[in-house]
This record gives structure tokens, C-alpha cells and sequence, in this order.
């Protein structure tokens, strides 16, 4: 599984690097997190430059995308020739964003019936872009799934993990970042939380499968 953690010019650190650390604790199983990034260096929220690890473009052939949030994020939604570099597609990535991000998968048409988690700072601009806001931290449905609060991207890294290497290996990777002590309702906890995503879809699935379609 190769996931591009999309990174941009202000971003949030909390945002990129624990999501990109905990999915890559499953590099024993063949997967890799990236930062992805326009340019070559990206400088965050609170000035901590880093070198980005693919270009931008590499989003279009990862298995899992993450769009990052950060403070510019308003600003590159109208940057058209910046999102024009952008290539997602729902039927074979599963795409995630984390707070302001849900704001660049509106601009990018990927949330026309799907309601969306986010930060309540960008709250009125998502819903300026036509869609529904949830007072939740995470949600999904299909491929395209959503997390409001920084503190909420670990639901977006379980939400893959599930998806694509099953709860065991989802549990084993929250388990190593869990606070000690409080691994087991750590765990729980997220999992809880992904879960209904997972079934939602086995459920689609399956009501495509009994309709022939």
C-alpha cells in the first residue's frame, strides 16, 4: 500500500506526521507513507520546514491519499492550476482529508453526496462549497472519508489500516502510539469510531452484488 500524505505550504504538523507514523508502522507488511508536496520544501503553521519525499503528482498513483489541513489551505483551494495537478479518483483510492482539507476534496467534486468532518474555523467555508458538515471527528462513506480535529487524524490512519490490511494490523499500529496504560481503550476506541465506515461499505457492496450491479 503506497499513501501520499498531501503537504502543502502552512500545513499543520500534527495533521501530516501522525497520521504518516502510524501508517508507516506497517511497512513490515509492504506499506509506505510519503510526504507529497508541490514544491520541494513546504514550511508548516509554526515554521518548521520539511522536504517533501514525492512531488504532488505521486497522489494520482498512491493506493491512499491523506489531504493535509494547514493555514493556507482557503488559499490553495482557488489556486486552480494547483489543484489542476491533482489526479483523484474515488473508484480505486481510498481518499481521506483531515480538517481544512475537506475543503480541497469539495473543490475537487469529490464530495457531492457525502457529508464531511472539519475544523469549525473552515466549517463555513465547506459548507459555502455546498456541503454538509457533521459535529463528529470522523466519518466516511465509500472511499472518501473525513476527520474534524487535529487530534483526530489517527481515525483517518485506522480508517485505511481497516480498509486495506484488516484489524489486526489496524489494532497492532494504534497499539504502539497508544498512551501506556491506556492501550486497550485506545485501540477500542478508534475502532469504534471506523468501524461503521467499514460496514457501510461491505453493506454497498453487497446490495450491488444481490441487484447484479
Amino acid at each position: 500500500m503506497q499513501i501520499a500524505i498531501l503537504t502543502f505550504d502552512g500545513f499543520n504538523e500534527i495533521d501530516s506526521f501522525v497520521a504518516a507514523s502510524i501508517l508507516n508502522r506497517l511497512r513490515p507488511e509492504g506499506w509506505s507513507a510519503y510526504i507529497a508536496s508541490p514544491t520541494q520544501t513546504v514550511t508548516s503553521m509554526n515554521g518548521v520546514v520539511v522536504e517533501r519525499q514525492k512531488p504532488i503528482e505521486f497522489a494520482g498513483e498512491a493506493d491512499a491519499v491523506i489531504v493535509g489541513s494547514g493555514r493556507r489551505t482557503r488559499e490553495i483551494a482557488m489556486d486552480t492550476d494547483l489543484l489542476a495537478r491533482l489526479s483523484l479518483d474515488p473508484s480505486r483510492q481510498l481518499i481521506g482529508a483531515q480538517c481544512s482539507g475537506a475543503l480541497l476534496l469539495a473543490k475537487l467534486g469529490l464530495l457531492h453526496d457525502v457529508p464531511a468532518c472539519t475544523d469549525t474555523i473552515t466549517k463555513p467555508w465547506v459548507v459555502e462549497a455546498g456541503v454538509d458538515v457533521l459535529d463528529a471527528p470522523f466519518f466516511a462513506a465509500g472511499n472518501i472519508a473525513t476527520a474534524g480535529g487535529c487530534l483526530a487524524s489517527h481515525y483517518l490512519a485506522a480508517w485505511i489500516m481497516l480498509r486495506g490490511a484488516g484489524e489486526a494490523s489496524a489494532a497492532q499500529a494504534l497499539r504502539y502510539v497508544a498512551p501506556v496504560g491506556e492501550q486497550d481503550a485506545f485501540v477500542e476506541h478508534a475502532l469504534q469510531i471506523v468501524r461503521p465506515a467499514r460496514q457501510r461499505t461491505e453493506g454497498r457492496e453487497l446490495a450491488g452484488a444481490s441487484s447484479g450491479g
